[in-house]
């Protein structure tokens, strides 16, 4: 029995470490999610005055013709898939992989049908042990990424689609609702899509020519919509993180309440047991 208490207070110790370890994370995430949160607020206005002008030229420039806003038919797809470099964050990484599989299960027959860029060491370990093909790749970001972090990748995966390398490219990420819910999406990022908008449009003067700086305004546009899912992941990733590790210190404290007492009432038995003896013992000696 006193080597079962040892066992069972040797376990409640682990539990506890354990315990303090979650916490510590659950904290960090929650600071980490409210940063996340304020770069992804802070991005908003640049991406939203560039989608304006954008807008703009595309409503007061008749018969726009720009490769990046062209349909045509489909027969290569890339997809640009955001995960994370770490794991302990729930189901964030499964959950787009997951998605982004599937999609490629249903819509390609043979792997020569689409193109990987990815963001994430979770993400890209996953595509190579399953040998899919990775163009590029992007890991170590911080948890403030900058847009010079994925410039390149960015930039890579707009010049493929307008050089014809492929005929659309997907956006693969978790949405962030709030610090419980993530949704995995998957967003058709090329060929662009209502760049016009329904709203007023702001008259501008352009040099050297509205067709000329939709040129330049375009791939820098559809390079922001991807930096903003960047923005949208690490929030997504950091909420995704402190709801699991609240939800690993709930369940610690709940093992440490069942071991607590088991080991209480295995102490019980052994006093009883050992007052049980100790009366035998005067019994028969009476």
């Amino acid at each position: 029995m006193a080597k079962g208490m040892r066992d069972i207070k040797r376990e409640i110790k682990s539990k506890q470490n354990m315990k303090q370890i979650t916490k510590a994370m659950e904290m960090v995430a929650a600071s980490k999610l409210r940063r996340a949160q304020e770069a992804s607020t802070k991005a908003r206005p640049y991406s939203d005055k560039l989608k304006e002008v954008v807008a703009s030229i595309a409503a007061g420039t008749k018969d726009v013709k720009h490769p990046m806003l062209e349909t045509r038919p489909v027969k290569k797809t890339g997809y640009l898939v955001i995960t994370s470099d770490r794991g302990l964050a729930g189901g964030y990484n499964a959950n787009v992989l997951r998605k982004v599989t599937q999609t490629i299960r249903e819509k390609h027959k043979s792997s020569d049908d689409y193109v990987l860029f990815v963001i994430g060491r979770k993400g890209r370990d996953y595509f190579r042990r399953r040998n899919m093909p990775i163009v590029e790749e992007v890991i170590g970001l911080s948890d403030s990424p900058t847009f010079a972090d994925i410039k390149s990748i960015a930039y890579n995966a707009v010049k493929m689609f307008s050089e014809g390398a492929y005929d659309e490219l997907y956006i693969c990420y978790n949405q962030f609702v709030n610090a419980i819910t993530q949704i995995p999406t998957e967003l058709r990022l090329l060929p662009l899509q209502e760049v016009g908008g329904k709203g007023p449009v702001t008259s501008y003067e352009y040099e050297p020519s509205p067709e000329g700086v939709l040129e330049v305004l375009l791939p820098k546009y559809a390079e922001t919509l991807i930096y903003s899912a960047v923005l949208d992941g690490k929030a997504s990733e950091q909420g995704a993180r402190m709801t699991a590790m609240g939800s690993a210190t709930k369940n610690a404290n709940k093992m440490i309440n069942q071991l607590t007492l088991t080991y209480n009432r295995a102490r019980q038995a052994a006093i009883t047991q050992e007052i049980s003896e100790i009366v035998a013992g005067a019994n028969a000696q009476a």
